[in-house]
């Protein structure tokens, strides 16, 4: 037997009681999110130094600040976001209403990844509530401390129907990760402590193309290096493989990041820089093709997480209007239409 069943059930009936829908109850979680946030800032510092020795000023600016940056941005903009969004019509449709309702998908899922344990659980997590879902939020098995915060303080602050958090065993992580430092040869760091999960800053060298590091998503804080002989060759290296979540270009001239950019696609594109696009709540996070789907960040995620339907409403008063439209068909008929449903542009005032 299923030992979640009761639980997914529950929450799918909560959506379909609508009670998830009002922009009261959203606006309710959000704040409930935030609280969280304010209330739990050392805990969270805490469990996040535990799982990843950060210091506290970099949990602020990689995790913290950036979750509270995304809530206030969606209670500030959430009645604007569920707004029904006016779409363009043609000349047959002049006298109608056409538009795009954003509605929620209904029981949603979150996995999130270690690395970043409370930015990547609950960022996405507030998109999801913005829009109106039910959420079952499963942070990562490696970051323990943290997901333990998230599983024992965080419901509290939110309706019960909302987030179910599972807990899974990590050690074969730890020791995947290991198990990639024997590829090629080691120059920076190499140490790690099974007991505390910690894995040091690794660089790699001589790596071949065939071996594990080169054939999976690496997730840890190894890098291995590949030497190329030229700008077209490293952008061969990178087209020829699945698209990448992010793509780094780092160069003295601004011609050979254009070209990276220009000649090659990712989930996300940096520049010079790393991962500082994460703190615009402007631009999405997203991956492309098996490096993911969907985007989030701000309203993207609030997009993300909402089925945007495609609604056109006639009244029946200009039903004789639409006699064009139906058989028997003529010449002059015909050319009107093909007129009328052409790409020019025309509005009734």
């Amino acid at each position: 037997m299923d030992p979640f069943a009761d639980t997914l059930q529950q929450l799918r009936e909560a959506f379909s009681s609508g009670r998830t829908r009002p922009a009261e109850f959203r606006a309710a979680q959000l704040n409930g999110l935030s609280c969280f946030l304010r209330e739990n800032k050392q805990l969270l510092q805490e469990a996040l130094a535990q799982d990843l020795h950060k210091a506290a000023f970099h949990s602020d600016i990689s995790e913290l600040i950036l979750c509270q940056n995304e809530v206030d941005l969606a209670l500030r903009n959430l009645h604007t976001w569920m707004k029904d969004e006016p779409a363009a019509k043609n000349l047959i449709t002049q006298l109608d209403s056409a538009f795009i309702r954003k509605e929620p998908f209904g029981l949603v899922l979150i996995l999130s990844p270690w690395n970043y344990p409370l930015n990547l659980s609950l960022v996405p997590l507030m998109g999801a509530l913005a829009a109106g879902n039910c959420v079952v939020l499963k942070p990562s098995e490696m970051s323990k401390c943290t997901e333990r915060v998230l599983a024992e303080v965080l419901p509290g602050y939110l309706d019960q129907s909302s987030p179910d958090l599972g807990r899974i065993i990590n050690e074969k992580h730890c020791q995947r990760l290991r198990d990639l430092l024997s590829c090629g040869r080691v120059v920076i760091g190499g140490q790690s402590d099974e007991s505390d999960l910690y894995i040091a800053p690794t660089v790699l060298v001589d790596v071949q193309e065939t071996e594990p590091v080169m054939q999976e998503e690496i997730f840890g804080p190894i890098l291995p290096i590949v030497n190329v002989r030229s700008l077209d060759q490293a952008i061969d290296f990178i087209n020829r493989r699945e698209k990448p979540l992010a793509l780094y270009a780092f160069s003295k001239s601004s011609q050979v990041v254009n070209q990276m950019l220009d000649r090659t696609s990712s989930g996300n594109f940096a520049g010079n820089e790393g991962f500082t696009y994460l703190t615009l709540t402007s631009l999405p996070f997203s991956g492309v093709g098996k490096s993911g789907m969907g985007r989030y960040h701000g309203k993207f995620s609030f997009d993300t997480f909402s089925h945007h339907r495609a609604c056109l409403l006639s009244h029946s008063g200009l039903e004789m209007l639409n006699n064009i439209r139906y058989p028997p068909y003529s010449d002059c008929r015909q050319k009107l239409l093909t007129w009328a449903l052409g790409s020019h542009s025309c509005t009734l005032l």
